[in-house]
């Protein structure tokens, strides 16, 4: 298809500190691109502010204000310029036509191990140097010794498809060692031996546990254990309408919910999976905490979503991502303690990023240690989702059993995912 021109991707810094950047990209529209460009602010860490969205089917014009997050990696703009231009399509006839672009290509898997002392708040460091690297994480083996080591198996997959070259592989481990420090013995990276065209399953969660984390409707009971502070009981004041009176030839939505990180690819993903096209959308700077969302929509064929049956359920769907786009419970598994996430993951397969390094950077703060963790799929009968399954260490400052450091950590983990 070729690559678009660099203009269709502008970010500008804000004219003076405190100033959000400015991204701009103008160019063919396609299928879900609103969701990809989204994945990848939100990949980088970014939080956007404000937004317009404009778009006639064939061309789009999309203007996002956005400032780096506090917590996230070291932003590298070049570098969200090139990715957001690889997800951009070139003016073709199948652009033209707003036809489905083909799958992509699955990529090669590559084996990251290393061995150093276990010391609080390693697997975050790790995690870290990654997202700068733009490795992106599809599995990962935690083991500790009883002598205090540690070796880690990451199962990696690169953004930039540099990792083939040697120079790509030394640099990567040459970063890595400069964090780990003088507790690294070692470090490696070598392939896999396949491609990222399968995910691995969960290893079985109990069925209590499986029965709150993956329900489609969350209880009040279930509100207790999954958002434990009282503060988020507001989170319950979210509204969905669709409107079709205001406009001959679209759907308005209109959504107002609580603030968090990554919320509209939390939108855009949903409508993506409904086949939903976006005309016109705005969204102004938060509000008391609050966000209010004004888009234009229709369907793929170009029609008003009448059907009432549909309403319901984009309205129910995105009324739950709202409300709990982040599952987090902690379980018991044998005689440890668990720490469990869950994320829905789009149609097209792809999960939530940045979750695993959130999560770990939150367990950091806390002085928790993970003794083990593991990134798997699980299905129900409402999709899939990704897990994500930390087994923690015993430590004197926290008892581990009880139920009040159980909340504390649900609720740091949960804030830190948010955004809060």
């Amino acid at each position: 298809m070729g690559r678009p021109s660099d203009d269709a991707v502008v970010i500008q810094k804000g004219k003076k500190p405190g100033d959000p950047f400015v991204i701009t990209v103008n160019c063919p529209d396609k299928a879900g691109l609103g969701c990809d460009i989204c994945w990848i602010i939100l990949d980088f860490g970014l939080y956007i502010v404000k937004g317009d969205i404009t778009t006639d089917g064939i061309w789009c014009y999309i203007v996002l204000w956005v400032f780096p997050t506090p917590t996230s990696p070291t932003v590298r703009w070049s570098n969200i310029k090139e990715r957001l231009l690889a997800v951009c399509p070139a003016f073709s006839v199948s652009a033209y036509l707003n036809e489905t672009p083909p799958k992509p290509e699955a990529s090669q898997v590559y084996l990251l191990t290393f061995c150093s002392t276990d010391r609080k708040g390693l697997l975050n460091d790790v995690t870290r140097v990654l997202c700068e690297l733009e490795l992106m994480i599809q599995r990962v083996k935690v083991t500790t010794t009883p002598d205090g080591r540690v070796m880690d198996l990451f199962f990696i997959t690169d953004n930039l498809e540099l990792l083939h070259t040697k120079k790509r592989r030394d640099d990567s481990c040459d970063k890595l060692l400069a964090v780990l420090g003088e507790s690294c013995t070692s470090v490696d990276i070598r392939s896999a031996g396949y491609k990222n065209d399968s995910v691995p399953r969960i290893s079985s969660l109990s069925q209590t546990a499986a029965a709150e984390i993956f329900q489609s409707e969350i209880t009040e009971k279930q509100e207790l254990s999954l958002a434990l502070s009282p503060d988020v009981k507001k989170l319950k004041h979210a509204t969905v309408m669709i409107d079709n009176s205001l406009s001959p030839a679209h759907s308005l939505l209109q959504i107002n919910c609580v603030d968090h990180k990554g919320f509209l690819y939390d939108i855009m993903c949903i409508l993506k999976d409904f086949d939903i096209q976006i005309s016109y959308g705005r969204f102004s700077p938060v509000n008391k905490g609050h966000r209010d969302l004004d888009l234009f929509i229709r369907q793929r064929d170009g029609l008003k979503i009448v059907n009432v049956e549909k309403q319901e359920e984009v309205i129910s769907r995105l009324k739950l991502e709202m409300l709990h786009p982040l599952r987090v419970i902690i379980t018991n598994r044998g005689p440890d303690t668990e720490l469990v996430v869950a994320n829905p993951v789009e149609l097209s397969g792809r999960g939530r990023p940045m979750v695993f390094y959130d999560t770990t950077l939150a367990l950091k703060v806390l002085g928790i240690c993970v003794f083990s963790a593991e990134i798997g799929r699980h299905s129900t009968e409402n999709g899939e989702w990704e897990v994500y399954r930390f087994l923690l260490e015993e430590n004197c400052k926290y008892k581990l059993g009880s139920m009040a450091v159980k909340n504390q950590i649900v609720d740091k983990v949960r804030r830190t995912l948010m955004g809060w």
